[in-house]
């Protein structure tokens, strides 16, 4: 597959990210009229989640196995979880499992938070797989994509403060989108989850990946190569 086909589905899914953010501030200020209102009721994911599902339909899924409401799954620390997108057969077999998060600004206060949320929610998916939650079927594939926006203070080098031991090396001299990349890279090197992107975006909706192996473009092959060995 190309995935330069799906280039202006992923922009359009970053000017959407950014119209809703922009339109939910304006009407915590002010009241919603007019055309805003289908933008402000909106979730600023939506637009991925819109992506992704269009993309599972032209690899062959038919669309009534994609779930993108009534999402919950059970887990083992906890009865369930609310994911982004599921795609489950008509057999009842789950095929694949999204996670979206995004970050704008307090990355000092996040970044610990959206690493423990990660891992935590891919232990407890697994861990219910391996007690047959699911029934007996092939390991689904698990997807976390990550949208952080690009400014100062998330390009920028942070100082690390470790008063116990020394940090590992390859934190040191990092920006924050740095280290999002490496949770990335290391989320799927650990085998918690089956592929993991970054996307890094400005107010003024460019985008980019920051690395080969967590690019968006990466993503969607993986995503789309285990949806054609399901089917």
């Amino acid at each position: 597959m190309n995935t330069k086909d799906y280039n202006h589905l992923i922009q359009q899914a970053v000017i959407f990210f950014w119209d809703v953010r922009l339109s939910q501030g304006k009407a915590g200020r002010s009241r919603d009229t007019g055309n805003r209102s289908a933008v402000t009721g909106g979730k600023q994911l939506d637009g991925f989640i819109e992506l992704f599902r269009k993309i599972a339909i032209d690899s062959g899924v038919p669309s009534d196995w994609i779930y993108t409401k009534s999402t919950n799954l059970p887990g083992f620390f906890r009865p369930t979880k609310n994911w982004d997108l599921l795609i489950i057969s008509d057999k009842n077999v789950l095929i694949a499992v999204l996670e979206l998060k995004s970050q704008v600004g307090s990355f000092g206060n996040n970044f610990n938070n959206r690493t423990e949320e990660a891992i935590g929610s891919a232990v407890d998916l697994w861990t219910a797989y391996r007690e047959k939650s699911f029934g007996e079927q092939a390991p689904p594939w698990l997807g976390y994509l990550l949208i952080v926006e690009s400014s100062t203070k998330s390009t920028n080098r942070v100082r690390i403060n470790s008063s116990n031991f020394d940090e590992r090396d390859e934190f040191r001299g990092t920006s924050y989108l740095d280290r999002y990349n490496l949770l990335c890279v290391k989320l799927v090197q650990e085998r918690h989850y089956s592929a993991a992107s970054l996307l890094s975006t400005e107010p003024n909706q460019e985008f980019a990946s920051i690395g080969k192996l967590t690019s968006i473009q990466t993503f969607i092959r993986n995503f789309v190569g285990h949806i054609i060995s399901s089917l």
